[in-house]
């Protein structure tokens, strides 16, 4: 990615994807080139817990709420250290923030963090092209010495693919920290960070759990150094297909018996570990309105997602796996993708979708509890 400082609001910029379709609009942000995977989130708020997601790393999202930035910037918001979307495309932007917690307008955190972006295109456009044709490469280019169409096209079918790639170590902490308990300290966890969002330990500290996040490159024994109550999996960006060195760590928590919680990159990690295959989904599922059901209670709950690959598991029988049987525990029930996993026959369990969600809806936040209880059996 390549960038430069901020434009000004008419500076011309162009999306190209990867099959060739081209859009037009203005600069937003940084001026000059970028590249990724072109995906859509449908939430129509929390627009700075996702650019602060590291599970969106080398993805240029596309924003399918067409007024976006109305609330600006705060320094509280941030789920992570930094930006890391690739790029950001959006039809209207705010022509002013206008909330009291703002400290300066979107535009202006895109361009000081060098993140290009789009505006004034059609969004519905695009999002409806990516689901018919699928997520794919994109280019989003601006400035006064745009490349010529032919140019631009083969750059973005130069740009590395998702499928295959091994990221989470790229977003992930260097050095382990610790986030303790607020009030009576209860549990010791350690967390695995695959690219893990900030209010995560956040809601385990809430239930007095100090949280001991720990790299992607931890292995079993650096988890058990920390003499954990329970062990967690992070969210985070890439193919799990990449990611033998975490499912390797979880296989060995699953002999141990350990009480145990995936999110997200975590569930397709637990996926893995008992056997199970992955895939990746045609558009994924990105955005803070899903509807899952929890196959436990029956309960239909709104949640909110970050996911372009899903576990390929038997949603209608139970499993046996080397670490007992398994079943899936919840659904998407708009297209019957695999949304959780839980073993019956050891302390573990998963979701594919975010339970902390900072932006809310908070339908899910009693995934925390059930891990809490999960830790509380084993000690008695």
């Amino acid at each position: 990615m390549t960038t430069s400082t901020r434009g000004a609001v008419k500076t011309p910029a162009v999306l190209v994807l990867e099959d060739g379709r081209i859009f037009r609009g203005r600069a937003y942000g940084a001026v000059g080139a970028t590249f990724g995977e072109a995906v859509f989130s449908t939430g129509m708020t929390g627009y700075q817990e996702t650019l602060t997601d590291p599970s969106y790393h080398r993805q240029v999202v596309v924003m399918t709420a067409p007024h976006v930035g109305n609330t600006g910037v705060n320094d509280e918001d941030m789920e992570s250290r930094k930006i890391w979307v690739s790029g950001y495309v959006v039809r209207d932007p705010a022509r002013v923030p206008s909330n009291w917690r703002s400290t300066r307008s979107l535009d202006e955190e895109l361009a000081a963090q060098g993140v290009v972006g789009i505006s004034g295109i059609d969004t519905r456009a695009l999002t409806r092209h990516l689901r018919e044709r699928g997520a794919m490469r994109v280019g989003i280019f601006s400035g006064n010495a745009l490349p010529d169409e032919g140019t631009m096209l083969a750059e973005v079918r130069q740009a590395p693919e998702m499928s295959g790639a091994d990221l989470s170590a790229e977003v992930a902490t260097t050095e382990p920290y610790v986030v303790p308990a607020i009030g009576e300290k209860k549990f010791t966890v350690a967390a695995v960070d695959l690219g893990i969002k900030g209010m995560t330990p956040h809601r385990m500290a809430e239930r007095g759990i100090e949280v001991h996040v720990l790299p992607a490159t931890a292995t079993v024994e650096d988890v058990y150094a920390v003499n954990p109550d329970g062990v967690f999996f992070s969210n985070g960006p890439g193919d799990p297909s990449t990611a033998d060195h975490p499912v390797s760590v979880m296989q060995g928590v699953l002999e141990r018996g350990t009480p145990l919680f995936g999110i997200c990159f975590g569930n397709q990690i637990l996926g893995r570990a008992l056997g199970f295959g992955t895939f990746k989904l045609k558009y994924g599922h990105r955005g803070i309105n899903q509807p899952v059901q929890d196959r436990t209670t029956g309960k239909v709950e709104v949640t909110a997602h970050n996911h372009g690959f899903a576990v390929d598991a038997p949603l209608d029988q139970v499993s046996d796996t080397p670490y007992g049987r398994a079943e899936v525990s919840h659904v998407c029930l708009n297209d019957n993708v695999v949304e959780g996993l839980q073993l019956l026959d050891k302390p573990a369990f998963s979701v594919q979708y975010h339970p902390e969600a900072a932006a809310g809806p908070h339908d899910a936040a009693y995934l925390f509890d059930r891990f809490v209880n999960l830790m509380e059996g084993q000690r008695a």
